[in-house]
């Protein structure tokens, strides 16, 4: 995570067509794999029991959980931006997750590997709640390969400070 304790860039300083960053790598042990089978109930074999991966599996090893790639997104995006959650909403404001606009799992993420996310501001619009809703490209890298393990458009929701509105585009 980054050293500087910083709160999340103003709504305002997102510009669209802005590089927000590249996170530093995260290893995708075996152990969060593991975690993330437990914390979502899911036990398939390919991802938790490196026997049967061994043996049975389409990859030769055990890889982690598409989803476990997707949930990484958030600490991945904090650390490409710098932010901390140390930050007060009551002064700052924050982001609520909105959903995704086309996310696509392109490769599988082998035990053991590091993956790092790359983000991009694609846009920031103003809804009918005047609430900015904030459009990111995500891409995750696996470290070594070629193709990416996932990328698509995440879809996020700024709350202002308590007391506060989103500015009225003119």
């Amino acid at each position: 995570m980054a050293e500087s304790i910083e709160a999340a860039k103003p709504i305002e300083e997102l510009v669209p067509g802005e590089d927000i960053g590249v996170s530093n790598w995260v290893t995708v042990d075996q152990d969060l794999i593991d975690l993330f089978s437990r914390a979502t109930l899911d036990a398939d074999p390919m991802h938790v029991d490196p026997v049967w991966a061994r043996e049975k599996g389409p990859f030769g090893h055990t890889v982690s959980f598409g989803f476990l790639t997707m949930s990484l997104l958030t600490h991945l995006m904090h650390d490409a931006a710098k932010s901390a959650w140390s930050v007060d909403p009551e002064v700052h404001g924050y982001y609520l997750n909105y959903g995704f606009d086309r996310m696509r799992l392109i490769a599988p993420v082998p035990v053991g590997s590091r993956v790092r996310g790359r983000f991009h501001t694609l846009s920031r619009v103003l809804d009918e709640k005047q609430r900015y809703v904030v459009k990111f490209r995500v891409e995750v890298e696996i470290e070594g390969h070629d193709r990416l393990a996932l990328a698509g458009e995440w879809l996020s929701v700024w709350v202002p400070p308590s007391g506060a509105s989103a500015p009225v585009q003119g």
